[in-house]
């Protein structure tokens, strides 16, 4: 949610009418709505040159039908052959049917009747510019997507993965980041929804801070007076004014999670804040607007409490306007070695230890456990380990919790005689030490999307030892 019930467009409005009064109770009407952006036209000989400048230079026409020199009847099938994307408006006095058919026709995105409601007005402006919006999200998204580059990789580095899936999201969020619409993110425990808020908002290029609030637990008093502040005597004990978290998100993101757990009375409150960016501080009867864009998650599935009655359904629609999926960690394994590594360089800093030594089995045994905690839990069994660590070898009798592994890891025993099988298989022969090495770099560094770092940790070597590797490699070449 920006400044505004509408959209806000990074591109100007463009009114024309011969009119000038018409074109002042516009333009103030859509300023009241925080659209300030706004360009006026009076001749209508001028629009056409005005278009021309750039290739797009508006976000919408909004263009009357009668009007001296060049009518809208001529400017509307120009426009919309020249600016096909660019949604056109038309405002008129003329009530004809046949008109009206014949706009629509001609590329018309909305036919308006002089003298237009305010909330009629309204609503044909924001279908046009989140519609708008929505196909420049889809253009974008197909460039990064078929580019796979990021704009903001700052953004996602405290996200570890080699994972083509999360890279993907990567992308998505690049696009969705700078959206005025709320954000749904979904996913399992521990999988990291807080760090994907976080680069959401790194990502946004949004000037104000990132607010957190967990919903957990809070019933709709605390909820109320959490997020919005409350009025000096507005309760027993509530000696002074306080400022509710929201008025800290202003221009910046305002980050709920557990979502599924919002009372019911908090959700209608909720709602009036994305609807209309207003809220009341508790105990106060003034009214106050407020503009930061809404991030939300969840680990449960929203459809089933909506079905159940738990959940309002014409939130929920709000809430996933944009919806990020995370997988879980078992379905991206790739990422079991590079978190381990990090996670093993963190825990041995915090317990001020040598890195330990890691027995060959254990990332095997990682790499096939199930992990209903996903990172998280990983995360924890690797500072465990390292805490019961004496001798600097981890061993897998160090990490306990595998040995209790529901879905245990059947591809961990090794079979000589099969492994020398599927090796003769890739190479045509029994590979070499060189090859072997070979083989493994060069797997590493498709694993970690050509990154370096990423390939030495799954390789457990450092990244100086991976370039003299690399460069004798070239060198061989």
């Amino acid at each position: 949610m920006r400044p505004s019930t509408l959209p806000v467009p990074a591109l100007p409005i463009l009114l024309v009418d011969d009119e000038e009064h018409v074109l002042d109770i516009t333009r103030l009407t859509l300023r009241s709505k925080g659209i300030t952006n706004v360009i006026t036209i009076s001749d209508s000989r001028m629009v056409m040159p005005s278009l021309e400048v750039q290739k797009q230079p508006y976000a919408l026409v909004m263009l009357d039908l009668m009007m001296p020199h060049m009518s809208g009847t001529e400017l509307l099938p120009k426009i919309a052959s020249a600016f096909p994307q660019m949604p056109v408006i038309i405002m008129t006095a003329l009530y004809d049917v046949e008109a009206a058919v014949t706009c629509m026709k001609n590329g018309a995105f909305d036919y308006l009747i002089k003298p237009v409601e305010e909330s009629r007005l309204i609503s044909a402006v924001t279908k046009a510019l989140r519609i708008e919006a929505l196909a420049d999200e889809i253009e974008s998204l197909k460039k990064k997507l078929l580019s796979d580059t990021l704009e903001h990789p700052a953004a996602f580095s405290e996200i570890i993965t080699c994972s083509p899936q999360i890279r993907r999201l990567f992308s998505y969020i690049e696009v969705i980041a700078r959206s005025s619409e709320p954000i749904l993110i979904t996913g399992e425990t521990g999988v990291g929804k807080d760090l994907f808020a976080q680069a959401i908002h790194q990502a946004s290029d949004l000037k104000g801070e990132f607010v957190s609030v967990n919903i957990a637990g809070l019933d709709d008093v605390m909820f109320s007076d959490t997020l919005f502040g409350h009025s000096k005597g507005a309760f027993t004990g509530a000696s002074l004014h306080r400022e509710g978290l929201i008025a800290k998100a202003a221009g910046g993101t305002l980050f709920l999670d557990e979502i599924g757990d919002l009372d019911e009375a908090s959700q209608i409150k909720l709602l009036r804040l994305i609807h209309q960016g207003e809220y009341y501080p508790v105990g106060s009867d003034t009214l106050k607007k407020v503009a930061t864009h809404i991030v939300v998650a969840t680990n449960q599935d929203l459809e089933e409490r909506v079905a159940a009655g738990r959940f309002r359904r014409d939130l929920y629609y709000r809430l996933c306007a944009h919806q990020i999926h995370i997988p879980p960690l078992r379905e991206r394994t790739d990422d079991v070695p590079l978190l381990f590594n990090h996670f093993l360089l963190q825990a041995s800093q915090a317990f001020n230890r040598e890195k330990p030594a890691v027995a060959a089995d254990i990332l095997l045994r990682l790499s096939a456990a199930h992990f209903p905690g996903n990172v998280r839990e990983l995360r924890s069994m690797v500072f465990d380990a390292v805490a019961r660590c004496q001798n600097g070898h981890l061993t897998p009798e160090q990490f306990p919790t595998l040995k209790n592994d529901p879905h245990p890891a059947g591809t961990v025993t090794l079979s000589p005689s099969r492994d020398a099988g599927m090796l003769i298989a890739m190479f045509g022969r029994f590979p070499s030490i060189h090859e072997m090495e070979e083989f493994m770099i060069a797997e590493a560094l498709k694993l970690s999307g050509n990154n370096q770092t990423g390939a030495a940790a799954l390789l457990d070597i450092s990244r100086p030892t991976l370039n003299k590797r690399l460069h004798r490699r070239e060198f061989e070449e």
